[in-house]
C-alpha cells in the first residue's frame, strides 16, 4: 500500500496547526481511507486528542492510528506506517529541528497553514525555505481567515509573493474547529453540513490532488 504522505508544518507556533492535522485526519478516514498520524510536536496535543477521541467513543477511531514519537526514528516510523496506510499525517514541531526536517524530507507534499496577518506571513518564510532545501512541494493553506475581504487581499498578495502554490480552499476562523477538538471529535461529526465541514473536506480533497 502506497501512502500519501503529507506534513503539516509551520514554524510559527499558534498557526492552527495541529488543529488543521486532526480534521484532515478524520476527514480522510470519512473517506474510508485507512489513515495514519505521526504527532512529533513535544506538547502532544494531536495525540492527546486522539486519547479522549478513543476514551469517549471506542472504535470511533476506526481507521485512524496516531502515532507519537520523535529523534531518530520518526524516519523508520514514517516509512512502516506507509506500507500499511493511505495516507500519513506528519504534524511537525514549530521549529526547524531535526525532527521538521526529516518530517519535510519525509513527504510528498508539505502543507503550511497561515495565519492573514502580517506576523503570519512573515514568520512563514523560514518554513518555505526548509521545504525547498529538502525539494518537497509546498501547498501554502489560509487559515483562520476572518470575514474582513480586504485584509484578505491584502495579505494573499503578500503570500502570492512568496511564488508558492497556495490552496484554493480556505479555512474560516470558526470556534467549531476548536470546541469539536475538545470533545474529541471533528467538525465533519459534529456539523456535518455546517461551512466548516465543507471548508474542510474542500481542502481534503485539494490535497490529495497535489501530493
Amino acid at each position: 500500500m502506497a501512502a500519501k504522505i503529507i506534513t503539516v508544518a509551520q514554524q510559527k507556533g499558534g498557526a492552527g496547526k495541529t488543529t488543521l492535522t486532526a480534521h484532515l485526519a478524520v476527514a480522510y478516514t470519512a473517506a474510508r481511507k485507512k489513515v495514519a498520524v505521526v504527532d512529533i510536536d513535544p506538547q502532544q496535543s494531536l495525540t492527546m486528542w486522539f486519547r479522549l477521541r478513543e476514551e469517549r467513543f471506542g472504535d470511533a477511531g476506526a481507521g485512524l492510528l496516531v502515532s507519537q514519537i520523535n529523534g531518530w526514528r520518526v524516519r523508520n516510523e514514517v516509512e512502516r506506517l506507509a506500507r500499511e496506510h493511505e495516507v500519513v499525517l506528519i504534524d511537525s514541531p514549530p521549529h526547524a529541528e531535526t525532527e521538521a526536517k526529516i518530517a519535510v524530507r519525509s513527504a510528498g507534499l508539505v502543507v503550511i497553514p497561515v495565519q492573514p496577518s502580517p506576523m503570519d506571513v512573515w514568520a512563514t518564510r523560514p518554513t518555505l525555505e526548509l521545504a525547498s532545501a529538502e525539494e518537497t512541494p509546498v501547498l501554502l493553506v489560509l487559515n483562520r481567515v476572518p470575514p474582513r475581504a480586504k485584509l484578505n487581499d491584502e495579505m494573499l498578495a503578500e503570500v502570492k509573493g512568496f511564488g508558492a502554490q497556495i490552496a484554493k480552499a480556505q479555512i474560516g476562523n470558526r470556534v467549531v474547529f476548536a470546541s469539536a477538538l475538545s470533545e474529541g471529535r471533528a467538525v465533519g461529526e459534529v456539523q456535518p453540513s455546517g461551512k466548516a465541514a465543507k471548508e474542510i473536506a474542500g481542502l481534503a480533497k485539494e490535497i490529495l490532488r497535489n501530493v
